[in-house]
């Protein structure tokens, strides 16, 4: 991760009973061994509100909704256990998945979700859930897919000249080098309201790229690095360019976003369309 983040912060997992999560507990141990930081393991209790003629109150057993959750985090632990030997802690909280790991965001160094859960319907591109943590929570967000691809692969990231988009670079050049793998670059450019020659423009977006990369070659002399500069839509560009990648960063929005957006059109329509572990960068946060 960027650099400047607390290397004690715990990564996050949310976790229910679902094979989609088994996926994503191993994803986030690998990835919390790598880093040699903590993992955190949450289930959300979301207790079930029923509403009728003379219901004034809830009607749910809390013990044995929390006795379950905690045999579901107890579970997970254990199989985490047998992939890591980072220190693992869990957490059975009631209230909603989106809040409770929103919640746990604040504190986190990565928070990892599955892109579908137990309520997913399978007609849909991504679970509701990981959705809405992708736009809303605090720190960077790993969407694991049900595709588990070679760790050979190349790491993919997006690259637009934006504060967003060195925080994603910082991410993929540094999960390249924890990863002995190639990194790919991609910058895209359109002639969208531009007037421009294409010689020009393509010019113009070689040299994006090349001050977007300054420096961390040096950085990270290890990792092998292949430039893409192309005329075209970037979403649709980056996922090309991705196909069979281990991994892609991208940052939550570009050049057009701001502090307070949620999540970008491109970013979004990566997150619905990667086929591969997406990690989706976010601003650090201001102190």
């Amino acid at each position: 991760m960027s650099p400047s983040r607390n290397p004690n912060q715990p990564v996050v997992v949310g976790v229910d009973e679902s094979e989609q999560s088994r996926i994503a507990l191993r994803w986030a141990a690998h990835y919390a061994t790598r880093h040699r930081v903590p993992l955190h393991i949450v289930y959300a209790i979301d207790v079930p509100v029923d509403f009728g003629p003379g219901v004034t109150a809830p009607i749910y057993d809390a013990e044995r909704l929390r006795s379950h959750g905690e045999s579901v985090v107890g579970s997970a632990a254990a199989q985490a256990a047998e992939l890591t030997d980072v220190a693992i802690s869990t957490a059975a909280v009631e209230g909603t998945p989106v809040a409770v790991l929103r919640h746990r965001s604040k504190s986190a160094l990565l928070l990892v979700v599955g892109s579908r859960g137990l309520g997913a319907l399978r007609r849909t591109l991504l679970g509701s859930v990981s959705t809405s943590l992708a736009r809303h929570a605090e720190c960077p967000v790993a969407v694991i897919p049900e595709t588990e691809l070679s760790s050979r692969n190349a790491v993919v990231v997006g690259v637009d000249g934006s504060l967003c988009s060195s925080h994603a670079i910082a991410i993929a050049f540094d999960e390249a080098a924890r990863r002995g793998a190639r990194l790919t670059a991609v910058h895209v450019w359109s002639e969208f309201f531009r007037y421009e020659a294409r010689a020009t423009m393509q010019t113009e977006a070689e040299a994006v790229l090349a001050e977007s990369l300054a420096g961390y070659a040096e950085k990270y002399p290890e990792v092998a690095v292949d430039r893409v500069v192309v005329q075209d839509r970037p979403a649709a560009a980056l996922l090309a360019v991705a196909e069979g990648a281990q991994l892609i960063v991208v940052g939550s929005h570009g050049r057009g976003g701001f502090a307070g957006m949620t999540l970008g059109s491109v970013a979004q329509a990566v997150l619905h369309g990667a086929e591969c572990p997406l990690i989706i960068a976010r601003p650090e946060p201001t102190t």
